[in-house]
């Protein structure tokens, strides 16, 4: 079996992929200063709580935007699972061609994000991960990552209003019963998830406008399912995208090395 693992801001996400079938996935809290042997506990216990062995986990693949990160979790892999894992970067052939200025810049998980979209529709993508920060990744229906843009997310909206205010409770990010909030909670969940869904909408609508042709959007992350709700250009959610592209590439790593 391969297992995948995303490192991210907020979160880690591992999946455990038999064949090409996404059969569990699991998320836990970034912790910086956490060990390799207390990640790995963690794996094991979420392993042994989904009844899969350990021992049938032949690969692994990492995608990480979180550098200090990634050697812990090599360190994880080799010492529990007993092989070296492959790590994504912008270096390794992906099927796609980035026209990024810099490719090295470009974080690991769009990468994946739209190796996985561009795999499942071969056609214009705009790709929205509404996670820690929220990307737009454009990519042809060439197969060209063109670039697209950052915005803060959801939750760092949130933490941020209410850290920056002296008035302003943080709010629980709950889908809002109507735009026009009738008491302050229900004002800043107006004005954080219609905002939000707002931004989602006009930057999708410019970042077409500027390709020049229309495009599917397709979103993933954290928030996908409470903002893509409110959302009028969103095609289509993918809460596991990240995890499927991951898969994808490692097949195709596979396949060229064993060519």
């Amino acid at each position: 079996m391969l297992l995948a693992i995303d490192i991210g801001n907020s979160n880690i996400v591992w999946g455990l992929f038999r064949q090409q079938e996404l059969i569990g996935s699991w998320r836990m809290e970034t912790a910086l200063s956490q060990t390799a042997e207390a990640y790995g506990d963690s794996l094991s216990r979420q392993l042994d709580t989904a009844r899969q062995s350990i021992a049938a986990i032949t690969d692994t693949i990492i995608c990480s935007v979180v550098p200090i990160l990634t050697p812990v979790f090599e360190r994880v892999t080799q010492d529990l699972l007993q092989h070296r894992p492959l790590v994504v970067s912008s270096c390794m052939d992906t099927g796609l061609v980035v026209r990024y200025a810099d490719p090295r810049t470009l974080g690991a998980d769009r990468l994946v994000n739209a190796v996985a979209a561009y795999d499942r529709h071969k056609t214009n993508i705009i790709v929205i991960d509404l996670g820690t920060a929220t990307t737009f990744s454009v990519v042809t229906q060439k197969g060209e990552f063109l670039g697209g843009a950052i915005a803060p997310g959801l939750g760092i909206s949130a933490e941020a209003l209410s850290a920056k205010t002296a008035q302003l409770p943080k709010a629980f990010l709950a889908p809002p019963q109507s735009v026009i909030g009738r008491d302050t909670l229900a004002n800043i969940q107006s004005g954080l998830i219609y905002g939000h869904a707002a931004m989602v909408d006009e930057l999708t609508a410019r970042l077409q406008e500027e390709l020049g042709q229309e495009a599917m959007a397709v979103a993933t992350g954290g928030f996908s399912s409470i903002i893509a709700l409110y959302c009028k250009r969103i095609h289509e959610v993918r809460p596991h995208l990240t995890l499927e592209g991951l898969e994808l590439l490692y097949r195709r790593h596979k396949g060229e090395s064993q060519a």
